[in-house]
């Protein structure tokens, strides 16, 4: 039986990432979109509970909703597709999601939702923005996805792949990386408005601090794809003996 995917994003569904996949999916499986309406880069995890969302339907059949990435597969899975889903997919992302960019990404949030779910899920992002090599890219993301849906994991997982942007991609290509690590954003950029009021751009990203050949950030500098295992228990284990002993000192 053809296996079905959900697959949405967080830079918009007619965002040229997420046409892309969705052509490289749909020779391999029955593939479901639901996507935001909007760009929102950098969304993290956020739901939205102060409004009802409205959910409609693309010429090309693409659904989109007036929400964030989460809310697009949140509502995807508990409401608006009936048929049963393999898998989760999100991307193509239009640049990298490195390091500690995991946990502001509205992509990686997007294949997180489908994770807290109990799906597998899977997020793609191009290292270089605009898209460059988006072929390749697709291409490359089909080959991955294809691997789980015929070889499906026993537990689900939830992977982050960062593509470097290259004019093809060989599968042994492919290494298995953890996060690196950057320094500190820069400062706030502030701004004058048009009435005279202070506001605040949010500074650049800071400077990679940790991008040894083992990292994410390495892997992709050297040319390399970078899949890393992503896990959700945020727990700092080896605190939990200190933060007890000091609480009760």
């Amino acid at each position: 039986m053809r296996k079905h995917i959900l697959l949405s994003n967080d830079d918009g569904y007619s965002a040229r990432g997420i046409e892309a996949l969705y052509e490289a999916l749909s020779d391999i499986a029955d593939v479901t979109v639901v996507a935001p309406e909007t760009n929102h880069s950098g969304a993290s995890n956020s739901l939205t509970l102060n409004r009802p969302l409205a959910i409609r339907q693309a010429k090309n059949g693409f659904y989109y909703v007036n929400g964030t990435p989460s809310d697009s597969v949140h509502v995807a899975l508990t409401g608006l597709v009936d048929k049963k889903i393999d898998l989760v997919v999100a991307g193509i992302n239009n640049g990298a999601n490195l390091g500690e960019d995991t946990l502001y990404s509205g992509t990686v949030a997007a294949a997180t939702e489908g994770f807290l779910f109990g799906y597998p899920a899977i997020a793609f992002s191009l290292v270089e923005r605009e898209w460059p090599h988006l072929d390749a890219a697709a291409e490359i993301s089909q080959y991955i996805v294809k691997k789980q849906l015929e070889k499906p994991r026993q537990s689900p997982m939830l992977l982050s792949v960062n593509i470097p942007a290259l004019a093809s991609h060989d599968p042994n290509n492919i290494r298995i990386t953890r996060l690196g690590r950057r320094h500190p954003s820069q400062a706030v950029v502030p701004t004058i408005s048009p009435n005279g009021e202070t506001m605040y751009w949010i500074g650049s990203v800071g400077n990679v601090r940790d991008f040894a050949d083992d990292t994410d950030f390495g892997t992709v500098q050297n040319g390399h794809v970078a899949i890393t295992p992503l896990d959700l228990d945020l727990t700092h284990h080896d605190e939990i003996e200190l933060t007890q002993r000091w609480i009760h000192s």
